[in-house]
Parts: structure tokens; C-alpha cells; sequence
């Protein structure tokens, strides 16, 4: 109850007394000169001091709300804008033409509204979700100023107007939401909104590898870069395509890069790529990625340098988590699927299975620096 009562006082928050008044437009509230068509399959580009997130605008719930993004963006009028409010891990509210001037941060959350009126809809106010801000109790009083909720907001629906979503950089979102702010949002420091540009929806990217055959995936090998030196696995897609295939994938994505081989267990295995032991979160792009594997076991025998995927109990909770043998493990055989194979680098693997350990993991991290596909 406390987070919504924060939430909706910083998205209609507390102006001075003469900013709160409805304002006398004699041209009436905006309306785009913009055809749905024009407006429909773009994309806003949010450049900030803290990364880059891309909204996808939906005219088809708010065209007034779109139309009028798009215009102040093509002005430039959110260069140099600031983010002014955040609740961590809650929303994240920017576009005031006031936070330009830093003199004016008493006023900040005041500028740019009264021009649109509300276009309620029945989008649900999730994660990702972006929306316009209001002046207290005066839901046509949107503007420039919009906001982007963080986590799922249910309790905004209805008060507030949303007209686009997140598709990519909700990392980025949630970094800016987490900047240290004081009891009322306002940020220890400026969050700088360094541009904002209107795209088309750029064509859906291939997914890699995703065509290939298994003598195709077979032409490709992977380098793995760790703190003890490199290993190359050659892929055995004839036994299990839809492993290698996976591997690949989750390898050109950088997931694996930053894991850690976390399980070293002497005269059996050595086990890398879980994601709790990632040094930095996945980015929503990478998340995508991961998913559960059906099995494919196989008659390939657990020996020296074979390379397998880690599950659970459940024989498809197979996701990024993999090991590699280091000596004859027979009681493995058709319980894992077994993909590849260690070509170059049993050295390395010898040192990993050497390294000393408390209990099964090692008292010195050994990263898992990055995965280097090659072929």
C-alpha cells in the first residue's frame, strides 16, 4: 500500500498551487495531425547517461498521446531532459522541459503538462509499460512528461494513459530506477536523457543457427576463454542437434560469459554456466534466450573431455548449466545429454579439476570469461 501511495504521488506529484490549476488552452487539448498509419510500426530511441531503451509506440491506444512523442522528439525537445523521479525497482519518470535548467529543480515535475486528454485503454499497466504523467487529480493534463513502470503496476489502470512499451533495454530501466533518490523520488544525481529519436520497427533479427543441419552445426566449434586458459569443444549434433543448437545460441548471446565454473568434483566433473553464478545480470535480450531443453540422451559414453548438459531431477530442466568430465563416469551414461567433446585444452581442464575447493566448490573463482564461437 505504501509503494502505490508513493507511486501515485510521484506520478501526479505535488506541484506549486498556480501549477495546478487547469490552464485556459484556447486551441483546445492537442490533437495529431498524424494518421494511424504514419504513426503505426515506430519506435522511440532513449538515449541516456545510463544506456539505451527503445519503446515500441502504440497509436492504436492513444494516437493523440503517440502523435505528440513523436513530435516533441523530432523538435529535440527531450535533449538534455532529466529522469526527476524514481522508486526503485517501481517507475521511472523523465521528459520535464524544466530539469534542462538545474535552477529551476524546485519546479522539477511541473513543466510540459496540460496539453492532452486522457485515452484510457484496457493495456495493463505491466513491466515495461509507458505512460503519461498527470497533475493531481486532472486526468487531462498530460504532456511531455511520461513514465515507464519497472515491475507490474495494476493499480494505475484507469487513472493514468499508457501509449507504449518497452522492447528493449528494461535493464537499462531498471539501472536508472535504482539510482539512490530521496522520500519523494527526486534522484542524488542528474539523469540525463541525452536524446530521443523515432524509428521504424526494425525487421525481427533472425534467430541464429536456427536453420542449420546437424552436419551444418557440426562446422562450428567453441572456444572457452577461462582464468586458467582456453578449450575448444568440437559438437556432436548427430547425437543431440538441439543442444548444440542451444549452446550456440546461448553462446553468440554473451550468456555465458562472466559464469564461473562453480562445481569441481575430483575424478568426476567440473560444471560452469549457471546464471546464479553470472558476475552481471542477463539483459532482457539474453533472457529471451534461455529456456528448457528436452532431453536428448544418447550413446555417447561419459569419458574424459565429453561435454554435458547439468540438469534437475526433471529430465528437462536442462537450460545453461553444463559440465565436463574428467574421468570415466559410466554411471552418467543415457541420464545426460551428452554434445561435445573437448579437442584442445585438457590441460586446462586439468588445472580447473586440480584448483582447491571447499567442499565441491573452489576457494578461487574461476570464471568462465566468455564463450568464442569459431567455424
Amino acid at each position: 500500500m505504501r509503494l502505490l501511495t508513493v507511486l501515485l504521488v510521484i506520478l501526479a506529484a505535488a506541484l506549486p498551487a498556480e501549477a495546478t490549476r487547469r490552464p485556459a488552452l484556447a486551441a483546445g487539448p492537442y490533437k495529431t495531425t498524424l494518421t494511424l498509419a504514419q504513426m503505426t510500426g515506430k519506435q522511440g530511441v532513449v538515449e541516456t547517461a545510463s544506456g539505451t531503451f527503445v519503446i515500441d509506440l502504440r497509436p492504436d491506444l492513444a494516437p493523440n498521446h503517440v502523435g505528440y512523442f513523436i513530435k516533441l522528439a523530432g523538435e529535440g525537445a527531450y535533449a538534455n531532459t532529466l529522469f526527476h523521479r524514481v522508486v526503485k525497482n517501481g517507475i521511472i519518470q523523465g521528459g520535464d522541459p524544466l530539469t534542462k535548467d538545474p535552477a529551476k529543480q524546485a519546479q522539477y515535475g511541473s513543466g510540459g503538462l496540460g496539453v492532452l486528454e486522457a485515452e484510457h485503454s484496457a493495456e495493463p499497466f505491466t513491466r515495461g509499460a509507458v505512460g503519461a504523467a498527470l497533475r493531481p487529480g486532472q486526468p487531462d493534463s498530460g504532456g511531455a512528461q511520461f513514465f515507464v513502470c519497472v515491475t507490474d503496476q495494476p493499480s494505475l489502470a484507469g487513472q493514468f494513459t499508457v501509449f507504449g512499451r518497452v522492447s528493449e533495454g528494461m535493464d537499462v530501466v531498471e539501472k536508472i530506477s535504482q539510482v539512490p533518490a530521496d522520500a519523494k523520488g527526486a534522484p542524488s544525481e542528474r539523469v540525463v536523457i541525452r536524446g530521443m529519436t523515432i524509428r521504424d520497427i526494425p525487421p525481427v533479427e533472425p534467430v541464429p543457427f536456427a536453420g542449420e543441419t546437424a552436419e551444418q552445426l557440426e562446422q562450428h566449434k567453441a572456444v572457452l576463454e577461462t582464468t586458467l586458459g582456453n578449450m575448444t569443444i568440437a559438437f556432436e549434433a548427430h547425437k543431440a542437434p538441439e543442444h548444440v543448437r542451444n549452446f550456440l545460441q546461448l553462446a553468440q548471446a554473451g550468456v555465458f560469459d562472466g559464469t564461473a565454473f562453480h562445481r569441481v568434483v575430483r575424478g568426476f566433473v567440473v560444471q560452469a554456466g549457471a546464471l546464479n553464478y553470472r558476475s552481471a545480470p542477463l539483459t532482457d535480450k539474453q533472457q529471451k534466450r534461455v529456456h528448457n531443453l528436452q532431453p536428448e540422451f544418447n550413446d555417447t559414453k561419459h569419458v574424459k573431455g565429453i561435454v554435458s548438459m547439468a540438469r534437475g531431477d526433471d529430465p528437462a530442466s536442462t537450460t545453461t548449466s553444463f559440465f565436463i568430465v574428467t574421468a570415466d563416469a559410466p554411471s552418467l551414461d543415457g541420464k545426460y545429454s551428452v554434445f561435445g567433446r573437448v579437442i584442445d585444452g585438457l590441460d586446462v581442464l586439468d588445472k580447473i579439476e586440480s584448483t582447491p575447493v571447499n567442499g565441491e566448490s573452489p576457494t578461487t573463482r574461476i570464471d568462465l570469461v566468455k564463450v568464442r564461437i569459431v567455424g
